[in-house]
């Protein structure tokens, strides 16, 4: 497998792939997490982040929050295409706009000419 030399320090890079949660817990919860942890020979971050990652899963498996979801997205794109239409038809306007425009004004480079009946 080919690597690229990389520039940034090893906890820079920590810092880049992990977001650092404050999580408050009463106190008995977190006695119980605690001698999970112990119990298992893991520490109380790995027990919350197997916690999230079984929520997650579930959350995924609910038919009800897919169907949000999809819905969720089905906004979404909807706005983003109203988006690009606005973008298309202002760019639109533009281009016709400099296309009649170019036709009526004289460039700046073009010398004045004299009139042709001085006397």
């Amino acid at each position: 497998m080919e690597q690229h030399p990389t520039t940034q320090q090893p906890a820079e890079a920590e810092q880049q792939r992990y977001k650092t949660l404050g999580v408050r817990l009463d106190e008995d919860i977190h006695a119980r997490l605690s001698f999970i942890a112990q119990l298992s020979g893991s520490t109380i971050t790995d027990e919350i982040r197997r916690s999230i990652e079984a929520r997650i899963d579930a959350a995924q498996a609910d038919p009800e929050l897919v169907e949000r979801a999809q819905q969720v997205r089905a906004e979404i794109e909807r706005e983003a295409q109203a988006r690009q239409q606005a973008i298309s038809g202002f760019f639109g306007k533009v281009a016709v706009d400099s296309e009649t425009s170019s036709g009526t004004r004289t460039s700046r480079r073009t010398k004045p000419t004299a009139p042709l009946d001085q006397a």
